[in-house]
C-alpha cells in the first residue's frame, strides 16, 4: 500500500462529500422560500440514509464477487472483509476501507441529484423509501456494471467517474419522475423565480471545488493520471460556463449568473467520464458542447412542456450522455482510445452503454415511484404544495419574517 495514494483518496471523499451539502445550496437557491429547506433537505439526508444502506449492503451488492456481469456478490455484507488493507478490494495501493468510503460518497450524491427534477412537490416519506429502494435497485446495479467488474466494464466501456453511474442514472430517474408526479400546481402560468441566487452560485462554488476530488480521485492514486483528470475537470467547467452564458446572450440578450452556474456544472457534467482518458485541448472542446449542448437540452422542457423543475434532464441527462459519445471520439491516454485517435470501435462501445444506462435506469426507477406512490405516496397535496413543503413537511421556515 502507499501512504500518499491512501491520504490523497480520503482527501478526495471529504470533497466528495462537501458536494452534496453543495448540491443542496445550489438547489435551494433556485426554489421559491417556502421550500428551501424541504429541497436542501433532500440532498443533506441522504448522506444519513444512504450512508448507512451502502455499508450495510450497497456496498457489496455494487462491488462483492460478480455475479454473471449484473451484480455483486454477498463477500462484503455488513462490510465484512473490508479492512485496512487491501486484501479483497478493487486496488492494491491503497486500503479496501478508503475505497469503500470513496465510492460511499458518489453513492450519497447520485439520488440527490434526482431531487432536483421533483422539487416543491414531493412528500419527504416518499423521498426517503424511493431514495432507499433505488439506491440498491438501480445505483448498485450501475456502479457494478461500469466499476465493479460487471457487463460494461467487460465490454470496454469507458466511464472514468460517473457519467453512466451519475450523471445518465439520476437524468434517467428524473424523467420517471416528471412523469409520474405531474407539474408543479401553476406550472406555465405562474413564476416561479428563485429565491436567493447567491446561495446557488456558492452552491455551484462547492460543486465545483469538489468536483476535483469527484473526478482526480477516480485516478485512486497520487500520480499522473489524476493531474490530467484535475486539470481537464476544470478546464471543461470553465469552458462550458462561457458556452452557456454565449448561448443566453444569443438567445435572451442576457447573461446570467444563474446561467454561468449552471453552464460551469454542465461543463463538471460532461467532462465526469472522459476525466482521466482525454487531454486538456479536447476537456475545452467537451467543456464547450457541454455548454451549448445542455442550455439546449434545458429549452426541450419549454417545448415537450414537462416540469423538469432544476434542470436535472438538461444538464445531468444531456450533459452525462455527451460526456459519454465524446470519451468515444477524444480519449487518448490511460490505454484508451477513441476514433479520433484511430478506435471507432469505442465510439460504438460507449454508444451501447449510454442506450443500455438510460432504458435500464429509466424503467427500473418508473417502477419504483409508481411502487412508492402506490403504498406511501409520493406526491404533497394541494394544501401542502400552496402552504410550501417546509412548513408542512418539517415545520420549519427558511426565513423569519
Amino acid at each position: 500500500m502507499n501512504a500518499a495514494d491512501t491520504a490523497f483518496v480520503l482527501i478526495c471523499s471529504a470533497l466528495v462529500m462537501f458536494m452534496t451539502p453543495g448540491l443542496a445550496l445550489f438547489y435551494g437557491g433556485m426554489v421559491r422560500s417556502k421550500n428551501v429547506l424541504a429541497t436542501i433537505m433532500h440532498s443533506f439526508i441522504l448522506l444519513g440514509l444512504v450512508s448507512v444502506l451502502w455499508a450495510v449492503c450497497g456496498y457489496t451488492l455494487a462491488f462483492g464477487k460478480d455475479i454473471g456481469g449484473l451484480i455483486g456478490g454477498l463477500d462484503f455484507l455488513f462490510l465484512n472483509g473490508v479492512g485496512l488493507d487491501a486484501t479483497g478490494g478493487p486496488v492494491e495501493n491503497i486500503p479496501h476501507m478508503a475505497f469503500m468510503v470513496f465510492q460511499c460518497m458518489f453513492a450519497v450524491i447520485t439520488p440527490a441529484l434526482i431531487s432536483g427534477a421533483f422539487a416543491e412537490r414531493m412528500r419527504f416519506g416518499g423521498f426517503l423509501v424511493f431514495s432507499a429502494l433505488w439506491l440498491l435497485v438501480v445505483y448498485a446495479p450501475m456502479a457494478h456494471w461500469v466499476w465493479g467488474k460487471g457487463w460494461m466494464a467487460e465490454m470496454g466501456a469507458l466511464d472514468f467517474a460517473g457519467g453512466a453511474v451519475v450523471h445518465m442514472s439520476s437524468a434517467a430517474a428524473a424523467l420517471a419522475a416528471v412523469i409520474v408526479l405531474g407539474k408543479r400546481r401553476g406550472h406555465g402560468h405562474t413564476p416561479f423565480i428563485p429565491h436567493n441566487l447567491p446561495m446557488t452560485v456558492l452552491g455551484a462554488g462547492i460543486l465545483w471545488f469538489g468536483w476535483f476530488g469527484f473526478n482526480a480521485g477516480s485516478a485512486l492514486a497520487a500520480d499522473g493520471f489524476a493531474v490530467n483528470a484535475f486539470v481537464t475537470t476544470h478546464m471543461a467547467a470553465a469552458a462550458a460556463a462561457l458556452a452557456w452564458i454565449f448561448m443566453e446572450w444569443r438567445h435572451s440578450g442576457k447573461a446570467t449568473t444563474l446561467g454561468a452556474a449552471s453552464g460551469a456544472v454542465a461543463g463538471l457534467v460532461a467532462i465526469t467520464p472522459a476525466a482521466g482518458f482525454v487531454t486538456v485541448m479536447p476537456a475545452i472542446l467537451i467543456g464547450l458542447g457541454g455548454g451549448v449542448f445542455c442550455f439546449l437540452g434545458v429549452l426541450l422542457k419549454n417545448k415537450f412542456g414537462y416540469d423538469d423543475a432544476l434542470d436535472v434532464i438538461g444538464v445531468h441527462g444531456v450533459g452525462g450522455t455527451w460526456g459519454a459519445i465524446a470519451t468515444g471520439l477524444f480519449a487518448s491516454i490511460n490505454k484508451a482510445t477513441g476514433l479520433f485517435y484511430g478506435n471507432p470501435s469505442q465510439l460504438w462501445i460507449q454508444l451501447a452503454s449510454v442506450a443500455a444506462t438510460w432504458a435500464f435506469c429509466f424503467v427500473a426507477s418508473l417502477i419504483l415511484f409508481k411502487l412508492v406512490d402506490a403504498t406511501v405516496g409520493l406526491r404533497a397535496s394541494v394544501e401542502e404544495e400552496e402552504r410550501g413543503l417546509d412548513l408542512t413537511q418539517h415545520n420549519e421556515t427558511g426565513y423569519q419574517a
